[in-house]
């Protein structure tokens, strides 16, 4: 009996991207089923990095198409393309960059930059290639978290080329000043400078931009959701009532000035004794799942509360660059594929398909 399209169609529709929690068809991300007898070629091509998905989903397609009467050959190949989406109204997508990402919190101390940097590098793990801007003026720690010392260069006398650490371009007020100079300047020059910071950085092809944004929703949040084109946010917390307290603020932030907040983070979510392995949830229990329900927005993962992600964050060796095969690196991945995954499913940018029409007077 032979088989058909459609009957691969329909058993490539029961299964469901554990990133998009969508089915593959409807998706949109099969690409192309090739027939030729007995022989099935697969071609699925996912809008987000997936490196350490593909095999996992290459297998699932395998099972489901194979089950079926009439394949005796399949070939199933896996891949990613990522695109720029769409961003703000009345902006454009910055050059060199195809999507930001801020990360941001409602108060301190909640591990926001540490989760930052990491994404980033689990991003890159994935597939992509990857840039981060620091926009703490006041507290600037992402050179410290990724080894960086030194300043940038400037090729041309007039941008910055990006710092590398782990492979990551950044950028930070903290290549440009002393570590213990304190930066007392006022919100126009605060705001000012994380202008420049993104404007005048030669970011070169960077697939996602992570911005580790201050904690709270002032000048800097404020400038950065009406002027730089931010295709969407993250919300790290901490289960702690407080912490989710204001995460909220943040949160509610971003959908009034219309960034699609693309999940909740719950960080320090549980300690494990390195001593005896007990385990405890010591800021409170659910906290980060409960407020994405509440908001209807994706909860992206918890992470536990262990000395290696501090220790290796301070020594400029963060935890998915240290400790790649680590079961923490494992959910610093599983979380910026959905991070990844849920910014896929949201509107693209066609500005560039489109001429810029200029009207000159003779």
């Amino acid at each position: 009996m032979a088989i058909d399209k459609a009957q691969i169609e329909g058993a490539l529709a029961e299964l469901i991207d554990q990133n998009m929690e969508n089915d593959l068809v409807s998706s949109g991300v099969v690409k192309d089923i090739a027939i030729e007898n007995d022989k099935v070629s697969v071609s699925v091509v996912l809008g987000y990095p997936a490196a350490g998905y593909f095999d996992t989903l290459k297998q699932a397609i395998k099972d489901r198409v194979s089950a079926l009467d009439g394949v005796s050959d399949l070939s199933v190949s896996v891949s990613s393309k990522i695109k720029s989406h769409a961003v703000q109204q009345n902006l454009k997508p910055q050059q060199g960059i195809k999507n930001i990402i801020a990360v941001a919190s409602g108060k301190g101390g909640v591990g926001k930059s540490t989760v930052a940097v990491n994404l980033a590098l689990a991003l890159q793990a994935e597939g992509a290639t990857v840039g981060i801007l620091d926009a703490d003026i006041y507290g600037p720690s992402v050179p410290r978290m990724l080894g960086c010392k030194g300043q940038p260069e400037s090729v041309d006398g007039k941008s910055l080329e990006p710092m590398i650490g782990h492979g990551i371009q950044s950028m930070s007020i903290g290549y440009l000043v002393e570590e213990d100079t304190p930066m007392i300047w006022r919100g126009p020059m605060v705001t000012q400078a994380l202008e420049q910071l993104l404007n005048d950085t030669h970011w070169k092809d960077i697939d996602y931009l992570i911005v580790d944004l201050p904690p709270g929703t002032g000048d800097i949040q404020l400038t950065l959701a009406q002027k730089i084109p931010v295709s969407g946010a993250i919300i790290v917390t901490t289960p702690q009532d407080i912490a989710l307290l204001d995460a909220r603020k943040g949160l509610k932030m971003f959908e009034k000035v219309e960034v699609p907040v693309l999940g909740v983070v719950e960080n320090m979510s549980i300690h494990i004794c390195s001593q005896c392995g007990h385990s405890e949830h010591i800021f409170g229990e659910g906290g980060g799942t409960r407020m994405a329900e509440q908001h209807d927005v994706n909860f992206l993962g918890s992470l536990p509360l262990d000395i290696r992600i501090r220790e290796q964050a301070d020594s400029g060796n963060p935890t998915v660059a240290a400790m790649q095969d680590s079961q923490i690196s494992g959910i610093y991945r599983a979380i910026a594929r959905k991070t990844a995954a849920k910014l896929s499913t949201l509107a693209k940018d066609h500005s560039a398909a489109f001429p810029s029409i200029v009207i000159q007077n003779d």
